[in-house]
């Protein structure tokens, strides 16, 4: 009977602790996935499971069209071009938490994005990378490299075949110094 109370108040205090705080529930269950057990939603909002990239080379970011690291998309799509034949994507999660500069709609921005940029990889729904309403996508990249908020727009995760976080990249780093490592991984 004791052990029935003391099982019966550790529910009750978990099940209030989980109505009181969605949120911090959601980002706990995130921590113990791997990368190919969360799901996103692409640029027509219907769900992608990330498994459906297993085996694969990823290179996820977060982006915005009027951003000053915008101007990473024609070397973002030099190394997809250069390296989608041995097994590598690029994912695009386009982002307006940063002061605005991802305001389109989705298919403008992907229009932008193809006809300015010459972008071929999959371009996905925005998202947000911080705060209450973030992907689950990025709270896992967080807490799978160095825990801290996402500081910009161009922020990469480079994941190899088996889903595991390699590298963060700032938003300085240009695409053209991440190359030697999207190599030694596709090799």
């Amino acid at each position: 009977m004791k052990y029935a109370v003391a099982f019966a108040v550790a529910a009750g205090l978990f099940l209030a602790g989980c109505a009181n705080n969605g949120g911090d529930i959601k980002k706990q269950e995130v921590t113990a996935l791997n990368i190919y057990d969360i799901t996103v939603k692409d640029m027509a909002e219907k769900d992608v499971v990330l498994s459906e990239y297993k085996g694969k080379v990823l290179l996820i970011v977060n982006t915005a069209t009027h951003c000053g690291f915008t101007p990473q998309y024609p070397g973002l799509q030099a190394l997809y071009a250069k390296y989608k034949d041995k097994g590598f994507e690029i994912l695009d999660f386009p982002c307006n938490q940063f002061m605005g500069q991802a305001p389109e709609g989705i298919e403008e921005y992907h229009n932008i994005c193809t006809t300015r940029f010459g972008v071929t990889f999959r371009q996905f729904a925005k998202i947000d990378v911080n705060g209450g309403n973030e992907s689950p996508l990025y709270t896992y990249l967080k807490k799978n490299s160095d825990g801290k908020n996402i500081g910009w727009n161009f922020t990469k995760f480079l994941i190899d075949r088996e889903g595991s976080l390699v590298k963060r990249f700032d938003s300085k780093d240009k695409p053209e110094s991440i190359d030697p490592e999207i190599a030694k991984l596709v090799e």
